[in-house]
């Protein structure tokens, strides 16, 4: 058989014989994260079934050399631990090694074992929900006094009081009233100002007294004049009532 060292490989990151690899790896020139560790016992293992018998030898030398490419790539994937191994002594170090052998046979004990249960619980179907012949606890109701679920009964069958909306109604006072008061301030005088005589009503009065005014505008019984927009309005007799007037006097 040849040497493990000419042996061949076709990896991702690397194509070449064994040696070259390991020097590359020695040299820092090739992370040993990105060697394939498993394709490397692959072809070594197919290199052993092409021939008739087993070399022992070489199989012990292959070994040791993959041994330590994974020592290596296992300090570069977790460097804080190289770094704390690194610090203990060797008999310290050997009782590291022991005890995380010990936890792993631990860890593959337990899988084990739960693969076991996993396969023992295969065929068994749970019931979802109570089970049929589960005890019933039985409700009781709590003592109830008849008289005053009668009262609470007859308190709903009462018709709810009608709700009073007088104090949402607005209260227009009469338009005839404005009427007449304007009719008695243009008997007396004139002419008067609007804004003079509403001074002091609240608006829905105001409302009412101008309403007023243009009822009086339109019988013709009054004039209105406005200097501009949002000036006083002047409220004046009319031309007719001024032409009768002056005829009754030259009369």
């Amino acid at each position: 058989m040849a040497a493990v060292f000419d042996l061949p490989l076709d990896l991702d990151a690397f194509e070449g014989p064994f040696d070259l690899l390991l020097t590359l790896v020695l040299k820092e020139e090739l992370e040993p994260a990105e060697v394939d560790i498993a394709a490397i016992v692959i072809s070594f293992v197919e290199r052993l079934a092409d021939r008739d018998e087993l070399d022992l030898e070489a199989c012990g030398e292959f070994l040791v050399l993959i041994a330590s490419l994974l020592e290596l790539k296992a300090r570069a994937l977790f460097p804080e631990e190289d770094a704390e191994l690194a610090e203990l002594e060797p008999e310290e170090a050997a009782e590291e090694l022991a005890r995380r052998l010990a936890e792993y046979r631990r860890m593959k004990d337990a899988a084990a074992w739960l693969g076991e249960r996993l396969a023992g619980e295969r065929e068994r179907f749970f019931r979802v929900g109570p089970a049929p012949l589960a005890p019933r606890p039985d409700r009781t109701l709590a003592p109830q006094d008849p008289q005053q679920l009668a009262a609470a009964l007859r308190a709903l069958a009462e018709p709810p009081p009608q709700v009073s909306l007088s104090h949402m109604g607005l209260r227009f006072p009469p338009v005839g009233q404005f009427l007449a008061r304007f009719r008695a301030v243009l008997g007396r005088r004139r002419r008067f100002d609007f804004d003079a005589e509403v001074e002091g009503l609240n608006r829905i009065e105001q409302a009412v007294a101008f309403l007023a005014l243009l009822e009086l505008r339109k019988t013709g019984e009054v004039a209105l004049e406005q200097a501009a927009p949002f000036a006083p309005i002047r409220v004046s007799r009319s031309d007719e009532e001024r032409k009768s007037e002056w005829t009754v006097r030259s009369a």
